[in-house]
């Protein structure tokens, strides 16, 4: 059964049941972030070295979801070649049957029968190819359909690692944001607007400013390259304290793409 993704606070991005357990520079390395409180203290528990509990079970899932390969079956085609010689096959059976009438008519008054024999000759012979082809077709047209079976299966398949895969990086967001939840508390203390006690026990229970939080996700990462500020951020500093950026997230600060508005 699928898990129901991650609720998301007001005004906070949802999460996306498929997004992996995430890469601490790709989450942390702009603020905003512009994604979840747990994603962020689950990519800051990543650059602290931490790994869940399913870590294992994930990079096997992984491996088991990309080692299926589902071709696609092309059943129209099939059809329409087994449409196609079925109605020359008839088309055939037609002609070789007004052809032996047309014989027979000329025999029944001694005409000459031989050119007429010899396009039916002709014709019968069109008529055996035409048999052949169409057996050749509905027996195309079974291994086709035995392979849609098949493709139908392994997509099935898929569709259920896919599902417990999803289910696995939940439980391992969920784990390594708990690991560093006491840390992330601790920090937004530090953070302008952050408070502690609107930190509750949880991500879910957090009821604090959402980038006083990611100020305070970003504190207590181990990150190796600068953080880039956006606008927003850039403004929320510069309005709520004389500490340098660099004093308040305890890292190397990228200069921001845009100044904050006066």
């Amino acid at each position: 059964m699928t898990g129901a993704p991650e609720p998301a606070r007001p005004g906070e991005p949802a999460e996306p049941s498929d997004t992996p357990v995430p890469d601490p520079a790709a989450v942390l390395g702009r603020l905003p972030t512009g994604t979840s409180l747990r994603r962020e203290l689950a990519a800051a528990a990543r650059s602290r070295g931490r790994d869940s509990s399913v870590s294992d079970e994930l990079g096997r899932l992984r491996d088991e979801v990309a080692a299926i390969e589902v071709e696609p079956v092309d059943l129209a085609a099939a059809k329409r070649r087994v449409a196609d010689a079925s109605g020359e096959e008839e088309r055939l059976k037609e002609r070789v049957a007004a052809l032996r009438g047309d014989v027979r008519a000329r025999r029944a008054v001694e005409a000459e029968t031989g050119e007429t024999l010899d396009d039916l000759e002709s014709a019968a012979a069109e008529l055996s190819n035409a048999q052949t082809e169409r057996i050749a077709a509905e027996q195309a047209l079974e291994r086709a359909r035995e392979r849609a079976a098949a493709a139908r299966d392994e997509r099935e398949r898929r569709l259920e690692l896919e599902d417990r895969l999803r289910n696995r990086r939940r439980e391992a967001r969920r784990e390594l944001a708990a690991d560093v939840y006491p840390a992330f508390r601790d920090a937004l203390g530090a953070v302008p607007d952050g408070d502690s006690s609107s930190a509750g026990s949880g991500p879910s229970e957090y009821d604090g400013p959402r980038l006083a939080a990611s100020l305070a996700a970003v504190r207590i990462a181990d990150l190796d390259a600068p953080v880039t500020l956006g606008r927003e951020a850039a403004r929320w500093l510069a309005e709520r304290g004389s500490r340098p950026p660099e004093a308040v997230l305890d890292v190397p600060i990228a200069r921001p793409d845009a100044a904050p508005d006066p």
